[in-house]
């Protein structure tokens, strides 16, 4: 490590007031993507910004027809959460897939969801749910949140407070992880709410993304053979040592049809 600013202030005003101040400031969530970063200098803050103590940003609840999720909130807070569960029980799915314990115990939904990681998992339940992101300023849905890899539609000091996921009627995460990390190799979420059928994709592209054919074919008939006809296209797609563009295309249908079949 090298020298830097630790700064652990209790309020938002607080913080944001200190990112201003800093040369080159950062804010601290769960720290699992910085502080690693930071190890090897791909990140060489001057200041950085703890929010753990931060007041208000921890916190489960359900609010006019919405799951309110606080951005310090951990993976296994959101996966052992009675309030998820009778709200939105794909979210405790998701969160429960996560890493390991140690993850889940210091991971946060806001730091996953501003890290916009391509193989993360939480953004494909923002994106299929259409949640709101709220931050200190103002409220992005989710549709307009995630622009590319690693980069969200937040400015450089803005800050999420919480996100806000409509309550649907029935939703579901499968995803095909890596066997080492955890994180999806590619992972559908699907939800279904008044007829209508949203369909997010992770870890196949290089940030999230919808499916409109999925999303069309299990609108006009919600089940697996519908799907059958799908065949992605792999130019898209992420191509590793863990598995092929072509591979990635073949898993969002097999994933998509378990997750249709799980909901049935």
């Amino acid at each position: 490590m090298y020298d830097f600013n630790y700064h652990k202030p209790q309020t938002v005003k607080d913080a944001l007031s200190l990112f201003k101040e800093a040369d080159d400031g950062i804010y601290l969530a769960g720290g699992h993507t910085l502080i690693p970063a930071m190890k090897v200098r791909l990140r060489a803050p001057t200041d950085v910004i703890d929010l753990s103590g931060v007041d208000g940003l921890i916190g489960i609840r359900e609010e006019s027809g919405a799951l309110v999720i606080g951005a310090l909130t951990t993976h296994d807070t959101v996966a052992t959460s009675e309030v998820v569960a009778r709200a939105i029980p794909a979210l405790n799915s998701l969160a429960a897939s996560i890493g390991d314990a140690q993850v889940r115990n210091r991971g946060t939904i806001g730091g996953s969801v501003a890290n916009n990681d391509p193989a993360a998992d939480y953004p494909a339940g923002v994106l299929a749910l259409g949640a709101t992101i709220k931050t200190d300023r103002r409220e992005i849905s989710a549709s307009e949140f995630f622009t590319a890899m690693f980069e969200t539609a937040l400015e450089e000091d803005e800050l999420i407070q919480s996100i806000s996921f409509p309550i649907v009627e029935s939703a579901a995460y499968i995803k095909f992880p890596n066997p080492a990390s955890r994180y999806a190799t590619v992972g559908v979420f699907i939800s279904r709410h008044g007829g209508q059928v949203s369909v997010a994709i992770t870890g196949a592209a290089a940030t999230v993304f919808r499916c409109p054919e999925m999303e069309q074919a299990l609108s006009d008939n919600f089940a697996e053979v519908a799907l059958d006809s799908i065949q992605l296209n792999a130019d898209d797609m992420n191509s590793d040592m863990h598995a092929s563009a072509e591979y990635r295309a073949h898993l969002c249908v097999v994933m998509a049809k378990r997750a249709v079949a799980s909901m049935s």
